[in-house]
């Protein structure tokens, strides 16, 4: 016992965690308790005049309505991709599973610039749908692409390590037994994916949610239009309007964390009943 102690590479236990709690609190709790602290010096009519005006709520509405929709589009294809990344071997096979990452390594006001370029009416894809009067930048449309393209790596790469994993023999077995492809992977496959789903699913959403670089430029910013919540804070704070930006930013840290608690708990539902199901 004495040598395993001696061994240890870490510290002790008491050690470790005074140095998590303190760098989390530094890095983490501190300023997000400010964001709070700053918005209790308001009182109670105040911030909710903030929190809750026409203007604010309209932008509420886009970044989380569009957080939502563009996470699960992203659930669907980044799934097909994994699977075809992991399943299959195609020419430009390594180039593709490079791009995945390229949202990570591109900083996010080139990606708005270049999804901007792209998608305005005299651009490459823009002018395809000029003719048929659908306008994709500077709307709604535009800041759900943008979403879409920064959240796509969080789902590959969540779900394709746990599909290098899974076994062709339970697949193979389901086969020999009669069950369809369907079938397969309704009752074999999704359960062993639906916790990397939704774990790539929570990741996505709370990137968009406070994504700003590669949306602003794409979103037009027209008021209760195109205007995104991080853009409202931003503006409040350009206007020296320092409580309303903490109170809009309190709002916003409350209900992603309340998204992201429900998500974390389906998570661990679907996880005790696969467990229990193996």
């Amino acid at each position: 016992m004495a040598y395993a102690h001696a061994r240890r590479v870490l510290p002790g236990f008491g050690l470790s965690l005074g140095f998590t709690l303190a760098y989390l609190s530094l890095i983490v709790l501190i300023p997000l308790s400010a964001v709070f602290i700053k918005s209790a010096g308001m009182g109670w009519q105040a911030f909710l005049d903030a929190a809750t005006g026409p203007r604010v709520v309209a932008s509420y509405k886009l970044s989380f309505g569009t957080s939502l929709l563009a996470a699960a589009i992203n659930v669907v294809f980044g799934l097909l991709l994994a699977w075809g990344l992991v399943r299959y071997t195609f020419p430009g096979k390594k180039l593709v599973d490079a791009l995945i990452d390229l949202p990570f390594a591109l900083p996010t006001a080139v990606a708005g610039i270049a999804l901007t370029a792209i998608y305005a009416k005299n651009g490459w894809v823009g002018q395809l749908f000029e003719p048929f009067g659908i306008k994709i930048a500077f709307t709604p449309i535009g800041i759900l692409i943008a979403l879409i393209f920064i959240g796509l790596p969080f789902i590959v790469r969540t779900v394709q390590p746990i599909l290098e994993d899974l076994d062709a023999e339970f697949e193979e077995a389901a086969a020999s037994l009669g069950a369809t492809r369907l079938q397969t992977f309704r009752r074999v496959v999704f359960p062993t994916l639906l916790p990397a789903l939704l774990t790539g699913f929570a990741l996505a959403f709370a990137r968009a949610v406070g994504e700003y670089g590669s949306v602003i430029f794409i979103a037009g910013n027209i008021p209760f239009v195109s205007e995104i919540t991080p853009l409202m804070i931003i503006t409040k704070l350009e206007q020296y309007d320092y409580e309303g930006a903490t109170a809009v930013a309190s709002v916003m840290l409350i209900v992603s964390f309340l998204l992201l608690l429900v998500i974390n708990g389906l998570q661990a539902w679907t996880s005790r009943r696969t467990g229990r199901e193996a």
